[in-house]
């Protein structure tokens, strides 16, 4: 096995699913197995310092007692735990509160040169000291796209941004050093502010005097979840290597858009990545395990994915080795695990080319707005009663993973149904045939009966992993989706019954959601146009 540094996992505790402590230990025993020495535990408000009794307030944030317990838990299998925060942008939920309101630029970004601001990151800094025993530690500072361009430009006027940030940064590396820590950031916000706010590309470059200004004992994080091309991760780490610092690099095992992986794409992904690390002699690796919109996937849905990016930073690319490999470290047949993308699977998808996730897409999307109704006819039927059988037949043989199976066999059930219903209801009322209309409505029912099995289901998985709250997230979202079928199902009977002459809703034309197709993973955008 090659030796890196650090080669480890960075696990989303901030998108509302905290995993308990027990599972963390769990995850923790597998990464051991798979060869990985390193968890980050990316917390944004989900973790408690002293003096701050908002942080982690109705969130499940971690006390400095569970931290303690995860860290030598780790500390015993060889693992380094490192903390993994964020010190100017991505407070989503912190902003919602009024007691932070002072320190606030724009958006989720906090007020830089505000001193409540750095008071409030040193605690951040205390409690990772008192309670991680590693001293590295993550520090963020990514997407802070419009840094500068709120509450800071009414207070001070416009700003360089790259001073900005520059400036920003200093303060809190002397935090860091304060406390012993060397900090590690993502590295995206340099390129950004000179380069039109994109990231990637190839020639890039970061002007001398910007990279001149990052302080020495800050590494920087070279993070890409999405090119299947070597040249470009080689040419990133070029333009990376013309810092003095020490660059790490941050890859994905797709695990955040929506309620299954995407392993193809993981796949399609991280092998050239590898390459590409192991080439440029990078001794520090991350793969995220983000969980964006309130985490629907199970982070053990992704074991496969975890198991395959370390062999292939190890120069194995041999799939039929790594199926044996990893059957023989988890007990569970590669093949069958891999299924769990089973529910984003379209022609896209199964290619690797793109990430799709027509299950989330289909399944919130409005039966009479149908804002992706145009997709789902242009992808057409999905073939989701056959993927329910085939993860019901791997449930079989998943031992303790079971309950990942079975909890998306039931939402391939509903999506039997569900996926089609909306542009099926509209051609039938379009029709004008009443009794086209009225042979839709046990197709409704039957939703319904199914949606509530998966309720049941995935309410089952996320108590098992995780805290409860961010749970009520998901039941608004599902106990919403639940009442409105019902409503449609209502008014349709209506008409058929000639109690109204027409729906509204169903008298628009659907119009293009964008190019995308079923690749959409925001409640609010796929759900309504309306304000939510």
């Amino acid at each position: 096995m090659k030796g890196y540094k650090h080669f480890g996992v960075m696990l989303d505790c901030s998108r509302n699913a905290v995993m308990k402590p027990a599972v963390v230990k769990k995850l923790i025993d597998y990464l051991k197995k798979f060869g990985y020495n390193t968890l980050e535990l990316y917390t944004e408000d989900t973790f408690r310092p002293d003096g701050e009794p908002y942080f982690g307030y109705l969130r499940g944030g971690y006390t400095g007692a569970d931290i303690r317990e995860i860290d030598a838990y780790a500390a015993s299998r060889g693992v380094e735990l490192i903390p993994c925060i964020q010190t100017l942008a991505h407070f989503t939920n912190l902003v919602k509160l009024p007691a932070y309101g002072d320190i606030v630029d724009t958006a989720d970004i906090l007020l830089i040169d505000e001193e409540k601001t750095y008071a409030l990151l040193d605690k951040l800094f205390a409690f990772a000291a008192e309670n991680f025993t590693s001293r590295y530690i993550n520090i963020g500072m990514d997407e802070a796209h419009m840094v500068g361009l709120g509450k800071y430009l009414d207070k001070h006027g416009y700003v360089d941004r790259f001073d900005l940030l520059v400036r920003h940064l200093a303060r809190v590396a002397e935090i860091a050093k304060k406390y012993g820590f060397k900090p590690h950031m993502w590295s995206d916000m340099f390129f950004r502010l000179g380069n039109h706010g994109e990231y990637y590309g190839k020639g890039l470059h970061v002007a001398k005097e910007v990279r001149e200004k990052v302080p020495d004992n800050v590494d920087l994080i070279y993070w890409d979840y999405y090119h299947a091309d070597e040249e470009m991760y080689d040419e990133m780490f070029a333009s990376h290597k013309e810092f003095a610092n020490d660059v790490w690099f941050a890859g994905g095992a797709w695990c955040w858009n929506g309620f299954a992986p995407f392993h193809t794409f993981s796949m399609q992904t991280m092998k050239p990545a590898m390459k590409s690390v192991a080439k440029n002699g990078v001794e520090n690796v991350l793969i995220t395990m983000w969980g964006d919109n309130g985490k629907e996937c199970s982070s053990f849905a992704v074991l496969p994915a975890l198991y395959a990016i370390r062999q292939y930073a190890d120069g194995n690319c041999d799939e039929e080795k790594i199926a044996r490999g990893f059957e023989e470290a988890t007990g569970i047949p590669y093949a069958d695990f891999v299924r769990l993308e089973l529910p984003n699977a379209t022609r896209g998808s199964v290619s690797g080319t793109i990430a799709e996730n027509p299950a989330k897409c289909l399944l919130y999307s409005d039966c009479f707005l149908g804002i992706f109704d145009r997709a789902a006819e242009a992808e057409g039927k999905i073939p989701f009663a056959d993927y329910a059988a085939a993860l019901s037949d791997s449930a079989s043989r998943a031992g303790e993973f079971a309950y990942l199976f079975e909890t998306l066999a039931s939402l391939c059930s509903v999506m039997e149904l569900k996926g089609m219903l909306g542009v099926r209801t509209r051609a039938a009322y379009r029709s004008g045939d009443k009794k086209a209309v009225c042979a839709l409505l046990p197709d409704y029912e039957e939703t319904l009966v199914r949606l509530k099995d998966f309720y049941a289901r995935f309410k089952g998985l996320w108590f098992k992993e995780n805290r409860p709250f961010g749970w009520e997230v998901q039941e608004a979202r599902l106990g919403g989706l639940m009442l409105r079928i019902r409503s449609c199902a209502d008014r349709l009977r209506a008409y058929a019954e000639g109690e109204t002459d027409r729906i509204e809703e169903l008298e628009e034309d659907i119009l293009p959601f964008g190019e995308q197709g079923l690749e959409c993973n925001f409640y609010r955008s796929i759900v309504s146009r309306s304000e939510l």
